[in-house]
Formats: C-alpha cells, structure tokens, sequence
C-alpha cells in the first residue's frame, strides 16, 4: 500500500521531533552529564512536553543509547569517505616489502578522522557504565557496539583488499583492536586535559602503532 500525503507529513514530523530530542539531549549531557540530563531539561531545551518525549523513547536510557548510535553513524560515515578519498588518490601506498611500515600506519589512520569526539567519548564511556548495572541498556549498547565493529571491520577488509594488504588476522579483530585503541587514547588524553588537536594527534600515534600489528609480513 503506497503511503498517503498525511502518512508522509506525519512521518517526518515525527522524525523532526525525535531529531530534535536527539539535538537537545547531546547540549544537555554536554552541560551536566548523563546522570543529571532530565527528561524534563531535555524537554525544555526541545522545546517539546513530556508527552511528546515519551511518545518517541520510553525512557531516558534508550534516547541516550540511540544518541550513542547517532554518534556511531556519523563517525562510521565520516571514515567512510575519507577511505574512499585516500583510496581514490592513491595516499593508501600498494603494499610491498618496503612499504610495510608506511601501509601499517596508513590503512590504520584512515580510519581515524578529527570530530568533535570529546562528546562521542563521554557519552560512550557513561552509556558503558550504565549499561553495566542496567540488562536493557546493556543489550541495546551491545547491539550498537557490534554495528560499529562490523562497520569498522568492512572498512579494514576494503582497504586491505583494495591495496593487496595481508591482515595477520581477521578483519573484525583487527577492528576490535583498532576500536580499543581509539578509545583507550581518547579516554587518557581526556583525562589528562588535552585539547581537540591534541587528543586527535595522541590517539593517532597510539593507533598507527596498533597498525603494525595488523599486517601479515610472512
């Protein structure tokens, strides 16, 4: 059955309300942090009541999990074209005996990009808590946390076989290694105070090392 005029308008007004949530949730955890973000000042912020609210998420948790998908997504899709720019320049080098170490660091810091990853990391860090007390935010974590390494682990392959490079193990270990060593970096250089630039140029250096791990010399 095709979808009428109204269907489509009520849609995507339902589609703006929960953007918009998404939107005022991100400023409000940004403030005061995940255990302080009410629904009602995420509401505020909206612009919306607690009715609207509750007709999109039933409850606070899932809004901020799918929040963490959202963040997923857009750094998914950001890598994405930075591997096919680098792919379609040639800046990935064909692999070969000396250009070992030089396709180590380059098939992993294709997958690193500057963004504004202060509050990727927070959200990330205070959804992992949450869902270590919690069953049901813990499976819809575990859900997004298998999509980013399925995502990640595509990338890997497409890089490696696009410039004949031999992982020295499955493409989604690869990516799990990737992935804890973006996080653990970004999780220190936070900690110890570092700005944007700073935090891009510690995690890069700290994932190009994981990057000579990740090919085959044999």
């Amino acid at each position: 059955m095709n979808e009428t005029g109204t269907e489509r308008a009520s849609t995507r007004s339902r589609e703006n309300t929960r953007a918009r949530l998404l939107d005022a949730a991100a400023q409000v955890f940004a403030e005061v942090g995940l255990g302080e973000a009410s629904v009602e000042a995420v509401c505020e912020r909206a612009g919306f009541t607690r009715g609207a609210f509750y007709s999109n998420f039933d409850s606070k948790d899932e809004l901020f999990v799918e929040l963490v998908g959202r963040f997923v997504s857009e750094r998914v899709e950001a890598v994405r074209r930075r591997v096919a720019e680098l792919l379609e320049s040639g800046d990935i080098l064909a692999a070969s005996t000396d250009a070992e170490p030089a396709n180590a660091v380059a098939l992993v810091q294709a997958l690193d990009v500057p963004g504004d990853d202060r509050f990727g990391v927070m959200l990330m860090n205070e959804i992992r808590i949450r869902a270590m007390r919690d069953p049901q935010t813990a499976a819809a974590f575990l859900a997004q946390d298998d999509r980013m390494l399925r995502e990640v682990a595509q990338l890997v392959d497409d890089i490696a076989a696009a410039k004949d490079i031999r992982l020295a193990m499955p493409a989604e270990d690869a990516a799990r290694m990737v992935l804890t060593a973006w996080e653990g970096a970004s999780a220190r250089a936070l900690i110890a105070g570092a700005t944007d630039e700073e935090l891009f140029a510690v995690r890069s250096r700290e994932i190009a090392r994981v990057g000579q791990l990740l090919i085959d010399r044999a």
